[in-house]
């Protein structure tokens, strides 16, 4: 073999010659405005850049053959091809939540027990974005996969899709859903000030009451035997996130507890992202579903704001100004941003108003619901 033969060889082996769809390229191009969302917007930087790089290398020409090679020619297969078998078999989103539940408290949540009404009322846009799925023409299983991202919960996302069998649906409600929980600081607010009054916005919440460690330590079992016992298709999540968090809460696991919420969730969150970024490949990404599918996820992330607020404010109308509507929104289970959201808009109202605490009891409410919310699609779609 000659020089020139050599040259024709490695330009032949170059992703360059290989490309021949522009569609990777415009994926590359969204690769990069994620990064630079995650990176110097810090827009949920922990979930956007994985899912941007695992977006990048995939849409390298050549990238998707070799990553995802299945080892049939009798060759090694490709790391992704193996690193996917944890969402394929819906192992890494019960681990996220494992590392989730011991990263939380739900001592605001336990301290005012009203704050599961609007976790539950936050979950409004899940349903409502069904009905308008199945209006625009998506089967009953590809609906409900589509409306869980107003669950805000990218996690739960993957989870109910792998299990309805909606493989093919699952980057884009993934990337979608990880999308709108990044953006919520830019989504929200515009809601939140305009179902509420000025007036609404300044109302001071009284201190809540401390919880005792024994109040912490029932609440999980408490709650995994209430969801176990009417709705059993939840347990994987809800179970996974009260085990989390009673490694947390029971102070003889700390060092369960310190792996469960920092080293694991480290590394599945990194694995998760990748292998979710992975799946975007322009070729199959950039169809016209695509664009209807992140959509509706708007549309239900915007729904679920909404009845949040708007519960929040005939809750404030029962006990008679004693809740401030904004912590409404954070119902929404994307923990903590959603919380601190509402809390900065209180206090751009008024400075010395720190909504934080009460809002995390219904941003804790809203993982819960989430989940059950996808508990209960699965038990309807998944036969």
């Amino acid at each position: 073999m000659n020089f020139i033969d050599i040259l024709i060889n490695l330009w032949e082996s170059t992703g360059i010659y290989a490309s021949t769809n522009w569609q990777n390229y415009v994926m590359i191009a969204v690769s990069l405005v994620l990064f630079y969302l995650a990176i110097a917007r810090k827009f949920e930087p922990l979930l956007l850049l994985p899912i941007a790089f695992g977006m990048l290398i995939v849409n390298i020409p050549g990238g998707y053959e070799i990553l995802y090679a299945d080892g049939s020619d009798g060759t090694a297969g490709g790391l992704l091809y193996y690193l996917y078998f944890g969402v394929d078999k819906v192992i890494f989103p019960p681990l996220i939540f494992l590392g989730i539940g011991a990263m939380t408290d739900f001592g605001p949540l336990i301290a005012n027990p009203k704050s599961l009404l609007l976790g539950a009322a936050a979950q409004l846009g899940i349903f409502v974005t069904f009905f308008g799925a199945v209006a625009l023409g998506f089967r009953g299983a590809a609906a409900a996969a589509i409306a869980i991202i107003g669950g805000a919960d990218g996690p739960t996302a993957i989870w109910l899709t792998q299990q309805l069998g909606q493989s093919d649906l699952l980057p884009i409600i993934a990337i979608a859903a990880y999308s709108y929980m990044a953006l919520i600081p830019i989504i929200q607010p515009p809601i939140m000030k305009l179902l509420t009054t000025k007036k609404e916005r300044s109302i001071r919440m009284k201190q809540l009451r401390e919880v005792s460690k024994r109040e912490k330590i029932i609440f999980p079992i408490v709650v995994t035997l209430l969801v176990g016992l009417i709705l059993p298709s939840a347990l994987p999540l809800v179970g996974c996130l009260m085990l989390g968090n009673l490694l947390k809460e029971s102070t003889v696991t700390d060092r369960l507890a310190k792996t469960a919420s920092n080293e694991l969730i480290n590394i599945v969150t990194i694995l998760l992202g990748i292998v979710v970024g992975s799946k975007a490949v322009g070729t199959t990404f950039l169809q016209p579903t695509t664009l209807l599918i992140i959509g509706l996820g708007l549309f239900a992330f915007v729904i679920g704001t909404m009845g949040g607020v708007l519960m929040a404010k005939l809750m404030n109308v029962i006990w008679k100004g004693q809740i401030n509507p904004l912590i409404g929104s954070a119902g929404v289970s994307a923990v903590p941003m959603a919380a601190r959201v509402s809390s900065k808009e209180g206090q751009k109202e008024v400075p010395d108003n720190y909504l934080l605490m009460h809002a995390m009891g219904p941003n804790v409410a809203g993982v819960i619901g989430s989940a059950v919310a996808a508990g209960l699609l699965l038990a309807v779609f998944g036969g």
